[in-house]
């Protein structure tokens, strides 16, 4: 993380100093698939306990993640996305295709977003390839492309919400 030290007017340095950190960004990603819970959130990342919790706090503390306990004993908790958490979306799948298209394997993307109305595949402006429909973060769900490893496929599947 960089800090909370906010010294630069630009609104992109503000907002590197809150979603910079490589971690943030994946866990938001997971977030949006559907993946709620701390062990959830672990496995699928592969991320070190102690650095997922440091990073859930972070995203609490920026209002961008609430936590819901879901049991009392011991204590633990689902994450959700805030409205601003939730307007993240379209940063989201900006960054998404944009990796699509200069990073992406021969095999195709490892991900791809589909309309939940008709399983049209989403463009990098939030449209409905299938319907034209333009879409909203609910409107929408992710799941593996034809470039996902067989790997990744049997360590996590994306949640379906």
């Amino acid at each position: 993380m960089l800090g909370r030290e906010y010294d630069q007017t630009c609104s992109i340095a503000r907002t590197l100093e809150v979603l910079g950190e490589r971690w943030t960004l994946l866990v938001i990603r997971d977030v949006f698939n559907g993946r709620r819970r701390f062990d959830q959130l672990q496995e699928s990342l592969g991320i070190a306990r102690n650095v997922l919790s440091t990073r859930l706090g972070w995203l609490v503390d920026e209002g961008i993640l609430e936590k819901r306990p879901y049991q009392e004993r011991p204590a633990r908790y689902e994450y959700f996305l805030t409205e601003k958490g939730l307007d993240l979306w379209p940063v989201m799948v900006s960054l998404l295709h944009w990796g699509d298209r200069h990073l992406a394997g021969a095999d195709g993307p490892p991900m791809v977003i589909v309309h939940k109305g008709c399983g049209g595949e989403v463009d990098d402006r939030r449209i409905c390839r299938r319907c034209g429909k333009p879409l909203e973060v609910r409107d929408a769900r992710a799941e593996y492309g034809p470039g996902a490893p067989p790997e990744t496929r049997r360590r996590a599947e994306p949640a379906r919400t």
